[in-house]
């Protein structure tokens, strides 16, 4: 579309007439570009529940004009990691359950050891401070002391390690699910495994030995030390995995670090009242001693020391703090 007719140089040379309008010179304007047809795209709407987005938090001032502050409950921000643990922790337990030689083993291990145990040593008694307690009763509070760390500290150093070095570990992490939930779940479950096999180990230990069963509140108490205990040595466990090098050497390592103490700890052997200082100074160093005699107070009667518990809880504190620091998701190399 040219000029008007007598225009020169977008000028309009008729008499009487100004410069020709600018909007009537060049093609004609475009059309404006049409809207969505529908609603807009939902990232993440085609995804499970559990692992959509959060709605945004949408803010307003706060009284008086001041800071603005989000509309959304707290609640809602802690109900979300709790129910992808939940969900994480599901997945785990069906994992657990699918390998039937690990989970015989872990349950049949300890109570074949308390078997063991009491065949040879168990026909006697051992002084505890002032009280005088069947051996066969001793070994069921240590077998189950022994389960826990079994279940908590050893099945998740060699797990872990085994899940890191194959890429398991890495291909969660890349997934949407966060670190902590993909541990969490890994901690509840151990924690899970260790109880029920206390459970265990206590029927059977009062069914075929007459051992005593914790109640009132010794049963208290004693749950106390069992939870503490289960989550301590489940961070301990974590915390243990950057000292593995590799997959096959997790036990090895795993079994180095339990087994002496255990030993030295009156786990396997009965301490009375004639085991010698140093063993008993060096024991009193690690949590498996502490532990140990907190469950031996529900089981067998003997005194109760919270000071046991706010050891073992320290060791847990201290494992949690290193596995923050230098837990890995990669493979090592080499």
């Amino acid at each position: 579309m040219g000029p008007p007719r007598g225009a020169v140089d977008g000028r309009d040379r008729r008499p009487g007439r100004g410069p020709a309008r600018a909007d009537r010179l060049g093609d004609r304007p475009r059309r404006r570009p049409r809207g969505p047809r529908g609603h807009p795209a939902d990232p993440g709407g085609g995804l499970p529940r559990p692992d959509r987005r959060p709605p945004p938090l949408r803010r307003c001032s706060a009284p008086g004009g001041g800071v603005p502050m989000s509309t959304a409950a707290p609640s809602a921000r802690v109900a979300r990691p709790l129910v992808l643990t939940l969900t994480q922790l599901g997945y785990v337990n069906k994992a657990f359950w699918r390998n039937p030689a690990r989970a015989f083993f872990t349950f049949v291990f300890p109570l074949m050891f308390l078997v063991i145990f009491t065949a040879l040593l168990g026909n006697g008694t051992v002084p505890l401070g002032e009280l005088r307690v069947k051996q066969s009763s001793y070994y069921v509070a240590a077998m189950a002391a022994f389960g826990v760390i079994t279940a908590c500290f050893n099945n998740l150093a060699i797990g872990m390690t085994f899940q890191r070095e194959s890429g398991v570990l890495k291909r969660a992490n890349g997934t949407p699910l966060p670190g902590p939930v993909f541990l969490g779940a890994q901690i509840l479950h151990a924690m899970l495994v260790a109880v029920l096999l206390v459970v265990i180990t206590a029927a059977f230990g009062h069914l075929a030995y007459g051992a005593h069963l914790p109640t009132g509140a010794s049963l208290a108490r004693f749950l106390v030390m069992l939870v503490v205990g289960a989550a301590s040595f489940s961070a301990l466990g974590l915390a243990m995995t950057p000292a593995i090098p590799n997959a096959d050497a997790a036990a090895a390592v795993v079994n180095v670090a339990v087994l002496p103490l255990a030993f030295l700890s009156g786990i396997f052997i009965a301490f009375g009242n004639g085991v010698p200082d140093w063993i008993l100074w060096v024991a009193r160093i690690f949590p498996i001693r502490h532990f140990a005699v907190g469950l031996q107070a529900g089981f067998l009667g003997t005194p109760f020391a919270w000071s046991d518990v706010a050891i073992v809880a320290g060791w847990g504190l201290a494992g949690a703090a290193i596995a923050a620091r230098f837990f890995s998701w990669e493979p090592h190399a080499g």
